[in-house]
Order: C-alpha cells, then structure tokens, then sequence
C-alpha cells in the first residue's frame, strides 16, 4: 500500500517504468548461499525465463552459485547496469542503494518491509532522495516484484517457475496493478481462468518510485496492454492521476478500478450539509468516473467488469436486452435490475415485429425475451432472439440466461450465439444457469475460440453489465464539460464561513437568483427595506459564527407589517443573545416571502486530494432525512446535470406530479453550473451549501434561500 504523499523528482512516467520491464542486464544484491532463499528465487526465474542479458550476484559471502561469481559489494559491479534486485533486510537497503547510484545502476527493486507502512517515513524518503540524486528508478519498498508476460520477465521472491509469454502482442491482454500482491494474484489466476491473457502483473508496495500515475502511462504505450485493472488503497498523486486516466480513456483503453474506504467509520464533521454528505470516497470516485475509469465496488465486479471492457472496449450507454426460457427469470431480472439502477428498456417496435413473425404464437416478443421451452425443439430461436436483441438500437448490451442441456444441445445454443455475436461490438455475456453443473469440453472450448464470456452467475453478469454501461455513460457525459470561466464582480471574501448576505453577493454575481431584500443594521433600516420590496417579508439574523439560524430563533417569517417587523427585530436578538451570548450579529437579512415550491439542495465541496465536486438532490429538512442526493463532477453540461436530477430517487417530483406542475430543471442545472464554475474559478473556496433552492413551474425558475460559502 502506497503510504505517503512525499513527491518524487527522480524518474518518472513511462520511460521509469521502461527500466524496470526491459533491463539489459541484472543483479541480485544480498544473494546467499543457502538454496530456496530469496536471491535463488530470483535467479531462478531468471534462469527458467532465459534472460538474455547479463546476470550478476553480490552477496557477502562471495564464492559461486550456479557457476556465477558472487560479487562481495556492489562497488565491485560494472557500471550501468540495468536492473539491481536487493534481496536484503531493512537494515542494508541504505547502504546498497548508495552503492548502486555509485555504479550508475538504472533500476532497483526493494522488496523488504520495514519502511513507510511501519511508520519510518524517514527512513524511505531517505530511499527517496537517495534514488532521485543517483537518477535510479525504483518499486517499492515492501513490494512482491513484478511479472512481464510481453517479454517473459518475472522478478518476484515468493517462487520460481516459468511464465507464459504472450504469442502475439495483438491480442487482448489486461494489465494488473494492485497494491495489494494477494489481490494481484488473485487477479492474475481469474484471468487466466477466462482465457484472457495478462501483460503485466505488478505490485508497486510503498511506491517510493514509479507509482500509479508512472504504470498508466506505460501501459498507454504498450501494444499488447488493452485494459487497465487496478486496485488502489491510496492514489498519491489525484492532481496527476486524473489527466493520465483520461489520456487512457482517449487511446481506448478502458481503466477499471477498486478503492476501498467507502464505509470508513470516522469522516471529519462539515460546516455544511454538502460537506457531510459528499465524503472523500464519494468524491473521489465521482471524479476518477468522470476521468474514464470504471469504478466498482467488490472483487467479482473488479473482474467480471474488467473482463467484458477488455473484449468489448466500446462501453454500451444504453440499457440490457436479456434472453432467457423462464418467465421466472423475467420477473427476477426486472427486481434484480431495479435494484442495482440498470434500465432494462422495452423493445423497439421493429425488433418486436420481427420476433411476432418468426416466434412461436404463444412466445410474445418483449425484453426480457421469454422464448419458453421452445427452443428444445428449435434451438436455433436461441440465435436468432439474440441476434434480434444485438440488433435493437434501444439496447446497449446483451445477457444471456438459460439452462443448456445436453452436451449436443448446448453446442448448438453455443454456435447460435456466436454466428449471432460474431459481428457485433455489444457487449454480450452468456450466463449459464445450473451453478457448478459440468459444462461439456466442446461448449467451453467453442466460447473460448469466439471470445465469448461464459458465466455461471446471472446476478455477477447482470452487475457486471451494469458497471460497463455505468462507465460508458459517464465517458459520454465527460464529452459535455463546459469551460471554467471566471465570475465578473464577485465580493471580497474572508477566511472561514461566510455570512449569508456575503454569500448571496456571490450568487448574484454568478447568475443565481435570490430573493429581493438587503442587510438592515436597525430595525429602522429593516423597515424601509420592507417597505420598498413590500410585505410579508422574513428576518433572517447574519453573523458568520451563527451557523444554525434556525436552531437559535435567528429566522422569523410571515412579518406583516412594520409594526410586526419591529417586533421581530427585538425577538430575533433577543433569541441569538440566549441562545450564543458570545455572537454579534452584523445586522438582520430583510427579504421578501418567497412562494412555496420544491426544495432542493444544491452544494460543493473541495476536497484536498481530488478537487472540487457538486451535489444536487432533494432540500430543506429532507436532505438530512433521506439524504437523496447525487454527487457530480464540477465542469458537467446542462443535459448531463439535466440526467443526473433523473436519478434521484424523487425524480417523480420533478415532473406533473399528483396535482403540481412540472418544475423547471433546466434553472436547476443552470445553478448548479454556476455553482461548480464558482469552485473552479474560486480555489478559495472549500464548500458551497445553497439549502434550500427552491424550484418552481417550468419557465418560472428557481430560488436560493440560504446561502453558505466556506473558505480555507
């Protein structure tokens, strides 16, 4: 697990990693003689592999191993070597990493621990600068070492065997990176259990060197590279490892990533809503979605996801087409995608014309597409439904549910569905139901000549999809970013929480309406101000340090006239004075009452890592109750902002609904652009909270009746 945020000026990006993949040359520093340590293991692979280039040994025992002289110090090396693997304690990294950068050695591998994740930050920024000064690039320490399956370079010290290089560099390969070397393996194994070839497996450890950012951009250049998995604990470089995941996503080569931390117990308290709800994970990977990643949550998804995005590189945007015998399973794939958000969308009015000419009377043509018992006798309905199904251009992907029979029966389901997917980029997958039932030698080896997925889960299939399509939206909506352009007229702002009326200046400025009023000192000035933006009018108390107006009495609505607002103005400072003694208030916000509408609530938050991300979803008291919010990035389009409000779970709200007009969503999305412009133009800016917006009939616009700006 990467552990520190030091930043690196030694080698860095592809060309770092180049070194470390293809050296001409290698030594294996701390080599003992005892057989099955850690420096035979490394020799071993190796050996076994057939290097081409130079092998040298350091060991302080000097002698022989294999026929090979052991160096007793690395000073006795020549100059220049490509790649030293130190096979050593804690304690002798320093000392050997010195001595490397004396030799000129290009590369080093540190596998010991003992550094960074135990606590000595000093003792690897020592590594560090050690490294940077020799020009050297280095992994870890506290690493597992890595496999190159290009070239057939394995450089690990848990066992020794020969690697399968990949036979042709056009195929596609995945690349693994994970920060954790059991998942690594883990990976590794399902892979190849998919018959999806791997061209790189690493385990960066502390990542004193290359790190996250350094491997993407190797993996962009390498031919045989067609997919990216990565699973990352800790993302040291957000500011750079955004740009690389879209450089990744424009060469067409998909990233799927896991980051654990979601449900971390502990979240430091927010001044506003906004920032209690959008917390570091959901931020991040908001914003690494929007960069081109496809996030997922668990391990299955990690693989299921990564394997449909690596045969099918285009990602669908549109909703499943499922194909099934058993009106049992339309109705649990209707509940099951209901409940992970995946649009199951009906048929266009062709496909179904079609399938009502060629099915059976009795099978009526809809999605999911039941084809019964049917097929038993006519097995080629099962290609022929799929195909019908590929070819809707209401549907973005296709799953495949059946039971399969006998051996001859499943070869010929098999063979319907590769001569229908044969052509197509859709992402298809075949899950065979039964759970662990035997599949017969020619079905499984027809799948895997056709790059067709075979899974034995409906439900691993239909999430897997659901990721992909989820990924390729996200890539669509990134395609709508608008520009970041400075706000004209913007008021001075201070440090800490700013006052409503402050931040109501700002709003204005940004093109956000909010109601007509202004600041009163006196209650003398709260009335000529009511009077020229007439009654009933609200007092709102304004003092910075005053973060809950509401808890302590500071808003008093429906005043009627002057009399009832000089009353008001008594009763409001009497209640701040009781109810926070310490607090002086700058005066009291006179503004007019606003007509009833739906409340939202609309906010951002800067995170230290990542950046800046909004929030948008249901207001008032309701955005602590329910918390039905969505989290985007902050240069998002109106119509992406437009299709994020779709995905409340109140959408329903925002159309006619039982008696109340349709309200006006494109006012809605036009503030929440200007509140992300304002973060991106305004790194002062840590959160913005505006609760509640308030949103009215189509056309009639929208509101901000509170405002809250929090600065560094």
């Amino acid at each position: 697990m990467a552990v520190t945020d030091k930043r690196i000026d030694g080698p860095r990006g592809a060309e770092a990693v180049e070194r470390l993949m293809r050296p001409r040359s290698v030594a294996v520093v701390g080599i003992s003689s005892k057989p099955g340590s850690a420096g035979h293991t490394v020799l071993a692979n190796l050996t076994l592999n057939k290097f081409q280039g130079d092998i040298h040994l350091v060991g302080r025992s000097g002698g022989e191993i294999e026929g090979r002289k052991v160096h007793t110090s690395v000073d006795e090396l020549p100059e220049g070597i490509g790649l030293a693997v130190f096979t050593l304690p804690a304690a002798g990294v320093k000392e050997a990493l010195e001595a490397c950068a004396r030799r000129k050695v290009r590369a080093v591998v540190v596998f010991a621990s003992g550094f960074a994740e135990v606590g000595n930050t000093a003792g690897q920024e020592e590594l560090i600068r050690i490294a940077a000064e020799g020009n050297i690039s280095m992994l870890g320490p506290n690493c597992l070492g890595y496999s190159n399956f290009v070239d057939g370079l394995q450089i690990g010290f848990a066992s020794a065997a020969p690697i399968a290089k990949i036979p042709d560099p056009d195929v596609s390969a995945v690349a693994i990176l994970s920060q954790s070397g059991g998942f690594m393996a883990h990976l590794r194994q399902a892979f190849e259990g998919r018959n999806i070839p791997t061209s790189f497996t690493i385990s960066p450890g502390n990542e004193a060197g290359p790190d996250l950012v350094d491997f993407i951009e190797y993996f962009i250049l390498d031919k045989a590279t067609k997919a990216i998995v990565l699973y990352a604990e800790d993302v040291r470089r957000p500011a750079e490892f955004l740009p690389v995941a879209k450089k990744a996503r424009a060469a067409g080569k998909p990233v799927v990533m896991m980051h654990p931390g979601r449900s971390a117990a502990a979240q430091e308290a927010a001044n506003s809503h906004t920032g209690a709800l959008a917390g570091n994970h959901a931020v991040m990977r908001t914003l690494v979605a929007h960069a081109g990643i496809a996030f997922v949550e668990t391990l299955d998804e990690l693989a299921d996801t990564a394997e449909i995005l690596t045969r099918y590189p285009e990602p669908p945007t549109k909703g499943v087409g499922v194909l099934t015998f058993s009106g049992a399973f339309c109705a649990i794939a209707h509940d099951f995608c209901e409940t992970i958000g995946f649009e199951v969308p009906p048929l266009s009015k062709p496909s179904e014309e079609m399938l009502r000419k060629r099915l059976p009377s009795f099978v009526t043509p809809k999605n999911p597409l039941d084809l019964t018992t049917q097929p038993i006798w006519e097995p080629d309905l099962v290609g022929y439904g799929t195909q019908a199904l590929i070819d809707d251009p209401a549907l973005g992907s296709v799953v495949i549910s059946i039971t399969v029979g006998g051996p001859e029966q499943s070869v010929k389901y098999m063979k319907g569905i590769i001569a229908a997917a044969k052509t197509s980029k859709k992402p298809l997958v075949f899950s065979v139901l039964g759970d662990t039932s035997a599949l017969a030698p020619e079905f499984v080896q027809l799948g895997r000549d056709n790059n067709i997925i075979v899974s034995r889960s409906s439900e691993r299939s239909l999430r897997a999809m659901a990721k992909a399509t989820e990924h390729g939206k996200a890539v669509e909506a990134a395609k709508t970013v608008t520009p970041a352009t400075p706000i004209a007229n913007l008021p001075k702002l201070g440090s800490g929480p700013q006052v409503e009326y402050l931040g109501k200046q700002v709003f204005a400025a940004a093109g956000i309406k909010v109601p007509e009023g202004g600041l009163a000192k006196s209650a003398d000035e709260a009335v000529t101000i009511a009077n020229k933006i007439g009654y009933p009018v609200v007092l709102k108390a304004q003092a910075a340090k005053l973060a809950h107006k509401t808890e302590a009495g500071g808003v008093l609505l429906n005043i009627a006239d002057d009399a009832a607002l000089r009353a008001a103005w008594t009763r409001l400072y009497d209640n701040v004075k009781k109810h926070a003694p310490d607090i002086t208030l700058d005066g009291a916000l006179v503004e007019k009452m606003s007509p009833k509408g739906l409340e939202l609530v609309v906010g951002a938050k800067r995170d230290p890592k990542w950046g800046p991300a909004v929030l948008v979803g249901l207001g008032g008291v309701m955005v602590e109750a329910i918390g039905d919010v969505r989290l985007i990035p902050a240069d998002l389009g109106k119509d992406a902002i437009i299709a994020e409000l779709h995905k409340l779970k109140a959408a329903k709200l925002l159309g006619e609904f039982r008696g109340s007009p349709a309200v006006d969503v494109e006012a809605v999305a036009k503030v929440v652009m200007a509140i992300g412009q304002l973060m991106r133009t305004m790194p002062e800016i840590m959160e913005i909270d505006v609760n509640p917006l308030v949103a009215y009939a189509k056309g009639k616009g929208v509101l901000a009746l509170d405002a809250l700006i929090v600065t560094k």
